[in-house]
C-alpha cells in the first residue's frame, strides 16, 4: 500500500492495485470509476433528536450537503455510492431535511446515486423516490472491492465499509489529546469515516499491519 499527498489536502493511495483518493471532506474517490464513496451521512439525525424534544443545533444537513457538493465538484465524480445510513431515522424525515436533499439533488441531476443499505436505513426506510437513488443490500461487488455498510470481510474482495464512525486519539506532550476522524484500512476491510456533520466517532483498535489516515486541518495524513 503506497500513498502520495496532493496540494488539496487529499491523499492518494494504492489499494488492491487501484488508486484511491482519501479526501479531507471525509470521503474517498475512486478515479477508475469516477465514483465518490461516502459512509454514514445520517441525514436528519438532528431533526430526529429535536422531534424527541432534545435541543440540538440546526443546519447540520446543509453543512453536510455543502461538503458533499465540494467533494463532488473537486473530484469530478460522476457517481456517489453511499455506504449505508443515508437517513438516520423515520423521525428525521422532516420537511426541512427532505427539502434540502431535494434541492441538492436538483442541483446535481447528472450524478448516479447508489445506497448500500445500512442498519439505520432498515428503520428509516429508503430515501424518497424523488432523490432517484438506487438502493441495494450489500455487499455490492465492484472488483477488486465490495461496498458494504458493516465492516465484515467478503470472499475475493477488499471490503470498503462504514458503520463504525472510526477515529483515533492522538496524544502529545503535556497530556494533550486530540480525537480525529480517520480512514482505518486493515488487511481485508477498510472503514471510511462518518460523513455526517452530527454523527460522533468511536476510537478503533489498531493492530500491526493496519494503516490509519487521519483527517486533520483540512488534510488527510498517515498516522500509523
Amino acid at each position: 500500500m503506497t500513498s502520495a499527498a496532493s496540494l488539496d489536502g487529499d491523499l492518494e493511495i494504492e489499494l488492491c492495485g487501484e488508486r484511491l483518493v482519501l479526501l479531507p471532506e471525509r470521503a474517498a474517490y475512486r478515479p477508475s470509476h469516477r465514483a465518490l464513496l461516502v459512509a454514514d451521512p445520517h441525514f436528519g439525525k438532528a431533526a430526529a433528536f429535536r422531534a424527541h424534544g432534545l435541543p440540538v443545533p440546526g443546519g447540520t444537513t446543509t453543512e453536510t450537503l455543502v461538503r458533499l457538493a465540494r467533494a463532488t465538484e473537486r473530484t469530478g465524480a460522476e457517481s456517489i455510492v453511499f455506504l449505508g445510513d443515508f437517513l438516520h431515522a423515520k423521525a428525521g424525515r422532516a420537511a426541512r431535511t427532505l427539502d434540502a436533499l431535494l434541492d441538492w439533488r436538483r442541483a446535481h441531476p447528472h450524478l448516479a446515486l447508489t445506497l448500500v443499505r445500512g442498519n439505520h436505513d432498515a428503520h428509516a426506510g429508503d430515501p424518497p423516490d424523488e432523490l432517484d437513488i438506487t438502493c441495494v443490500d450489500g455487499p455490492l461487488e465492484s472488483q477488486p472491492f465490495a461496498y458494504a455498510h458493516h465492516p465484515q470481510p467478503a470472499p475475493a474482495c477488499y471490503v470498503l465499509a462504514g458503520h463504525v464512525h472510526p477515529s483515533v486519539t492522538l496524544r502529545g506532550a503535556g497530556r494533550q489529546r486530540q480525537r480525529l476522524s480517520c480512514f482505518h484500512l486493515g488487511p481485508r476491510v477498510g472503514i471510511l469515516p462518518a460523513f455526517g456533520e452530527f454523527t460522533g466517532t468511536a476510537d478503533v483498535p489498531v493492530v500491526p499491519g493496519d494503516r490509519v489516515y487521519v483527517v486533520a486541518g483540512g488534510q488527510v495524513v498517515l498516522a500509523g
